[in-house]
């Protein structure tokens, strides 16, 4: 691959996909894949690509490995619950709804409300 930053790489991909070229979005997440295998962003990138190409085995496939790497990312559980939704497993989606929704507060509870000065 290049000499540019993985993030970089993972963003050139994921242009050819918004660009419609889902073929050469795959074949770059898939060597960078080989070469980072415990890359959260090229599993999610992938996860994200197949869902919408509706290949939903190879999306859970990589969204499941992006899971194991980072468990409390509240997009890779919206993921998996959108995945499970097309597979029809209304148990799986609603446990990975309710953890991205859990996730969520946890992130708003973080942050300190803003003050109204009316």
């Amino acid at each position: 691959m290049r000499d540019t930053s993985l993030q970089d790489q993972i963003d050139d991909a994921t242009l050819d996909f918004t660009l419609g070229d889902s073929e050469a979005a795959l074949t770059k997440l898939l060597k960078l894949s080989e070469l980072h295998p415990d890359s959260f962003g090229v599993w999610h990138a992938l996860t994200e690509i197949y869902f919408a190409e509706g290949d939903y085995d190879a999306a859970l496939q990589a969204g499941e490995r992006a899971h194991a790497l980072c468990p409390e990312d509240i997009h890779i559980n919206t993921s998996l619950s959108r995945i499970w939704v097309e597979r029809g497993d209304k148990d799986q989606a609603e446990h990975f709804g309710a953890q991205a929704r859990m996730l969520g507060w946890k992130d708003e509870l973080k942050s300190p409300p803003e003050k109204d000065d009316i």
